[in-house]
């Protein structure tokens, strides 16, 4: 899996959107606070009867994500964050007891509660606006009584006075609160986009290990069945024709030198199976030639033709020439053993962005599937082991094609 981080050029800030925001949130936030509180206070006071309150808890949770949803979007959205949206917790198990859960740890969730003291926030910050400006309206509505019913001019103009230095306080107060909640939001919501990047990589980091893992797994049993199925059982016989060798070369010399010469042609025969049982674990021609000549050499011992178009401009680093090589290896392997194909196409580039690509392609009959243990699932396993991404595709009929990317310097 790569990750990619793309930096966001933030626009001014509008404050006027901000503020309306701010105010929009003191004239509806008090009366859902309060009846959010209620909501919840009834339902813990039901928890007793038949477990109705659990129930209504079960909603008031959906119902904040709901709000915390809301208010990361609305954050996101006012100041240009590219903030993730919020996602409710996937259950592990697809039971009741798994939705269960998830609902619980959806319950604890840090980014859904940071959204909604957020909002919470922001509510309180929109109701001091409003106070403060039912207040200067209210001086200013008297001042202008005042002069409308003739009070004297110096109390008048004291009261114009105060209405308008509370006007300017306001307007100064629109600014700081808008200026404070944008603050705020960063501080509690925009936090979370470092946070994805970092879960992101973290996830990505652990499909790594695991892919790793799996593929080691997989190579040994490679190499354990292979040495079972082909070199051991060629050994063995080698033993056994020595033996013979061994009891008839007093009584039968001829019959002997003609064993002796079967068990070294066998044993000629076994250590060509184990180079090439090392060959398909790392080809030594990596490091001595490189990829291009490494894959020169797998083509021409294909059982098909291959044909090989590589145009590298450089060396990668030794496990993602490696990974990329494996892959070529299994596909044609399984090109050979099941497509039925006549020919392969082999393309391999080095990309701008550091990356070692690559496609394999057979006109054979298609179908391939991912089989946990076989060769495509210890190339999926190898790639990912080499922090890269593989793609297949086979419709039945063919043709089959698999494209491999791998970072050069993994």
């Amino acid at each position: 899996m790569n990750t990619q981080t793309s930096s966001r050029q933030k626009p001014p800030l509008s404050i006027g959107l901000t503020i309306l925001h701010l105010l929009a949130y003191g004239v509806i936030g008090f009366g859902l606070v309060v009846g959010g509180a209620s909501y919840i206070a009834i339902s813990i006071g039901l928890i007793p009867l038949a477990g109705i309150g659990l129930v209504m808890l079960v909603g008031a949770v959906y119902a904040l994500f709901g709000i915390g949803w809301f208010e990361t979007r609305r954050v996101s959205e006012l100041y240009d964050l590219g903030i993730p949206d919020l996602r409710f917790t996937r259950r592990e198990i697809p039971t009741f007891g798994g939705w269960l859960k998830a609902v619980l740890r959806q319950s604890v969730d840090a980014r859904m509660w940071r959204a909604l003291a957020n909002s919470l926030l922001t509510i309180a910050l929109g109701f001091v606006l409003l106070v403060i400006l039912q207040w200067v309206f209210q001086t200013s509505f008297d001042a202008v009584q005042s002069l409308i019913w003739g009070n004297s001019a110096a109390s008048s103009g004291v009261r114009m006075g105060i209405a308008v230095a509370g006007f300017l306080f306001w307007l100064g107060t629109l600014y700081g609160a808008a200026m404070l909640h944008r603050l705020l939001s960063i501080a509690l919501i925009g936090s979370a986009v470092r946070e994805a990047e970092l879960e992101e990589r973290a996830a990505a980091s652990q499909e790594q290990r695991k892919g790793a893992v799996r593929a080691a797994d997989l190579e040994r049993t490679r190499v354990e069945r292979d040495l079972h199925d082909g070199v051991q059982p060629r050994l063995v016989s080698t033993a056994m024709t020595l033996g013979l060798a061994k009891e008839m070369i007093d009584t039968d010399p001829e019959t002997a030198k003609t064993l002796v010469a079967e068990a070294h042609t066998s044993t000629k025969a076994a250590i060509t199976e184990l180079r090439q049982l090392a060959r398909g674990i790392y080809a030594s021609v990596l490091d001595d030639r490189g990829l291009d000549a490494a894959l020169s050499a797998l083509a021409a011992r294909s059982h098909i033709p291959v044909t090989l178009d590589v145009q590298l401009t450089g060396r990668c680093s030794r496990t993602a020439e490696a990974a990329v090589y494996f892959v070529i290896a299994e596909s044609l392997t399984n090109a050979a053993k099941h497509s039925r194909a006549s020919e392969c196409r082999v393309i391999v580039r080095l990309r701008e962005d550091g990356t070692l690509w690559a496609r394999i392609e057979d006109n054979g009959i298609g179908g391939a599937t991912l089989v946990p243990g076989g060769g495509l699932d210890g190339v999926q396993n190898r790639v990912l082991a080499a922090g890269g991404t593989s793609t297949l595709a086979s419709p039945k009929g063919g043709p089959t094609t698999l494209e491999v990317s791998v970072p050069c310097a993994s």
